[in-house]
């Protein structure tokens, strides 16, 4: 038998990358088993919150608090850089955490973050994304090369080059001269849903403006077509930097604003610091049946 129960949320945004926010740091408001089908429900626009994810804010044993998400189709990803931003503002503001360094637990491994606080509110939030794996089998990726970088790929018949890498999770990242022509409504689902990528995968277009300057168009695995995406902004500045077309640190330029990438190199490995904002839009309450 369903029952209703009261449900308290913020929602939030990154670069347009909007999320509901709820609090499980006291106790479970969400069962578990519940989880995917409330957040695509709380996701869906015009009948409820509307949002492409839903953050919950949990315990961890491991590290100082425990990040996870849920995207607006239900599926839970590994991780998410726009929202572990917009995670890290709620828990400081919020007093669930007091902290302005941070260790963050996430399904993509720990992240640190570094928070620039004025007068209590969070102006920016810089991440340590980790470093990056650009072999297939970590991607993963169905492929019988060790590496999948700037390689031909079939895509409805044609051959269409990228590179696949994990920072947490897994993208695609296109390389192209003709960004505005890119059919992205069309080229995400292909590429998200492609026998090549058995876990699916983020999809992004990216036009090189100069070695510190790109921009970057984005079809999100399990939410469609995003504003931002930062763990995407983070792989395709170190997929860049690796393929030589960009220098250690880059900037941006999404949809919904602009991130800065700064990349490092960590025991032969390639990793990043994303920068960027988080805004607090409203919170509110609503009833949800369970």
């Amino acid at each position: 038998m369903s029952e209703r129960k009261i449900l308290l949320f913020h929602k939030m945004h990154g670069l347009g990358n909007d999320y509901v926010v709820i609090d499980e740091s006291v106790e479970e408001i969400i069962p578990e088993e519940k989880k995917g089908e409330i957040s695509a429900e709380l996701c869906t626009r015009g009948f409820s919150v509307g949002a492409d994810g839903v953050i919950f804010v949990v315990k961890s044993t491991k590290s100082d608090i425990k990040f996870r998400i849920f995207n607006s189709d239900g599926s839970e990803a590994e991780m998410c850089g726009n929202g572990i931003r917009c995670f890290g503002k709620y828990v400081y503001e919020n007093d669930v955490l007091k902290q302005k360094q941070m260790s963050v637990e996430t399904l993509g491994g720990t992240k640190e973050l570094t928070l620039h606080v004025e007068n209590g509110t969070v102006k920016s939030i810089r991440v340590d994304m980790g470093t990056a794996t650009f072999k297939t089998r970590e991607v993963p990726m169905a492929s019988d090369k060790e590496e999948f970088i700037d390689q031909e790929l079939l895509v409805e018949g044609e051959p269409l080059k990228l590179t696949a890498v994990n920072v947490g999770n897994p993208h695609a990242i296109v390389f192209t001269d003709d960004l505005e022509d890119v059919a992205l409504d069309h080229m995400g689902p292909l590429l998200e849903n492609h026998d090549a990528f058995p876990e699916r995968t983020n999809v992004h277009f990216v036009g090189v403006l100069s070695p510190q300057e790109v921009e970057m168009l984005t079809w999100e695995r399990g939410a469609g077509f995003t504003m931002a995406c930062g763990t995407g902004a983070t792989g395709t500045v170190i997929s860049g930097y690796k393929l030589g077309l960009l220098n250690k640190e880059v900037l941006v330029h999404l949809p919904g604003g602009d991130l800065q990438i700064t990349v490092y190199e960590k025991d032969g490995n390639l990793g990043a610091f994303m920068e960027g904002d988080a805004v607090s839009v409203f919170e509110g309450i609503m009833e949800v049946e369970l």
